[in-house]
């Protein structure tokens, strides 16, 4: 059952770093979080309301705490697991959705100031960008994806200044992706199928009208766009991107049993990133209108949107933190930190990490070019910091990245 928990002036309720599994509502007196901002590194303090939930992300994505909670005057706080908050409010559509709409707008923020970094502070505005998404589509030769975000474009700016190049674009593309078809294996894709029991909800006939398949290299959605659909992957794998100085960034890879989409349609903003089948995708389509109804009908549904929120935040800040390190050195140092971090099977005895990652992919996380990650990379191999192969890298002693990172992130370029 929750508790309420009697703190007096200047008691500690969790240190940032804690890892906690309980949920707090402040009932009475003056309770504040502080933390540091990951960008500019200076001190935070947010007032908590009365009636205000706290410790929810860390505590249903099961990440440490980010932030201190200190209570400034005598406090009452109700405490309770995650059981217990999921078992009491998973079915209290106004609370939920008030949660998911907070989240939803402060993934919204990071999305906002990664793109500000990667793009090196330019403004980009949703015809130029979707345009910039479709050429480098076409500069990956990626054909089919190019294809489908040209005729995304045509759809929403049929007479708008980049018309002429849009459509010179969408020839080109589907001339080399004929080419591409003619050449590819004949092989099918493996349709990777979901694992979770939870999601077995789905399977209902009710359901199968909201079935859609989607074909290697098919753009799902797409980044500028402004959306009204969300979706649930059944099997396959979706590839999220993020174009940024003409150039697709990879994101995060999504798995049977995640969902993507739905920020769009919590808080009527434009599409964040783009997302592309990985081989053969079958998902579920659901739209605005019964977005709502499916939460009310579906507490479950909620509870996995909700943690879905948490991981997301969670992922793009750790993210975001990579790309405010000035140093390169450091920031790639740290792209391997995280992916260790992201690997908790490792042997945290045996001191080397082997990465499924190429270098390519180092400069898709670390926001940089081929050419400034190259040259850093070659001094890794040389020291023999690290080991590159064909399609994976090994890290001899990952000690060593993080003492770079921490030795070096605040280096000035």
């Amino acid at each position: 059952m929750p508790k309420t928990m009697s703190y007096t002036k200047g008691s500690i309720i969790y240190f940032s770093g804690d890892m906690d599994d309980r949920v707090f509502i402040l009932s009475k007196g003056n309770v504040v979080a502080s933390y540091n901002d990951v960008e500019t590194k200076l001190p935070v303090t947010e007032q908590i309301k009365s009636g205000e939930f706290f410790g929810v992300k860390s505590a249903l994505g099961h990440f440490p705490r980010e932030e201190t909670v200190t209570a400034l005057s005598d406090s009452l706080c109700i405490s309770m697991t995650v059981q217990e908050f999921e078992k009491l409010f998973s079915s209290n559509k106004a609370i939920i959705m008030k949660m998911l709409r907070v989240f939803s707008s402060q993934l919204r923020q990071i999305h906002r100031k990664t793109e500000s970094i990667l793009n090196s502070g330019k403004e980009i505005n949703q015809v130029s960008g979707l345009y910039s998404v479709a050429q480098a589509f076409f500069n990956d030769e990626k054909y089919r994806s190019c294809e489908d975000v040209c005729k995304t474009f045509i759809r929403l700016y049929p007479t708008s200044d980049y018309s002429k190049e849009v459509a010179l674009l969408l020839a080109k593309a589907s001339a080399m992706a004929k080419k591409q078809a003619s050449s590819a294996n004949s092989a099918e894709f493996e349709a990777i199928r979901k694992t979770d029991a939870s999601l077995n909800i789905f399977d209902l006939p009710a359901f199968k009208r909201f079935s859609k398949t989607f074909e290697d290299g098919q753009v799902i959605i797409t980044e500028f766009e402004n959306g009204d659909k969300f979706y649930l992957i059944q099997s396959g794998i979706v590839q999220l991107t993020k174009c940024a100085n003409d150039t697709n960034k990879n994101l995060d890879i999504l798995k049977p049993g995640e969902f993507f989409g739905e920020m769009a349609i919590l808080d009527n903003s434009p599409r964040s990133a783009t997302c592309v089948a990985s081989g053969k995708v079958e998902c579920l389509e659901f739209n605005k209108e019964n977005f709502e109804l499916l939460i009310t009908g579906n507490p479950q549904l909620a509870l996995i949107l909700l943690k879905l929120f948490c991981k997301r935040i969670y992922d793009q800040k750790r993210r975001f933190k990579i790309l405010v390190i000035s140093d390169v050195q450091a920031r790639i140092a740290d792209v391997f930190c995280m992916f260790d971090e992201m690997n908790s099977s490792a042997n945290r005895i045996d001191r080397q990490r082997k990465f499924m990652l190429t270098i390519h992919d180092i400069a898709h996380w670390a926001g940089l070019p081929m050419e400034v990650v190259q040259p850093e990379i070659n001094k890794f191999i040389s020291s023999r910091k690290i080991e590159v192969m064909e399609g994976y890298i090994i890290v001899n002693n990952i000690v060593d990245m993080r003492r770079i990172v921490d030795t070096r992130s605040n280096i000035r370029n």
